[in-house]
């Protein structure tokens, strides 16, 4: 099944409450960080939404809530999708 999307993308620290997005890169090459973010179940195509983002980013992952530190928020990359 095709998700509509638009074409733009960004990292997800820039993400409003209630945006959503799909993983398409992260720009780090640290071992630890990348095996942490997949543990976390965010990994490359997973669709995740942005539930809060005061201090540390609480995001939703099919029905499961992660909460990530806004330095690792900056090295994941989303190509947003249409709310």
């Amino acid at each position: 099944m095709f998700t509509p999307f638009t074409v733009s993308g960004c990292s997800l620290e820039l993400l409003k409450i209630g945006e959503q997005g799909i993983v398409t890169f992260y720009r780090t090459q640290d071992e630890e960080i990348l095996k942490e973010l997949i543990s976390q179940g965010i990994i490359i195509g997973t669709k995740l939404t942005v539930e809060n983002d005061f201090t540390d980013f609480l995001i939703q992952i099919d029905n499961k809530y992660v909460l990530i530190n806004r330095e690792v928020a900056c090295i994941i990359y989303v190509r947003l999708l249409k709310n």
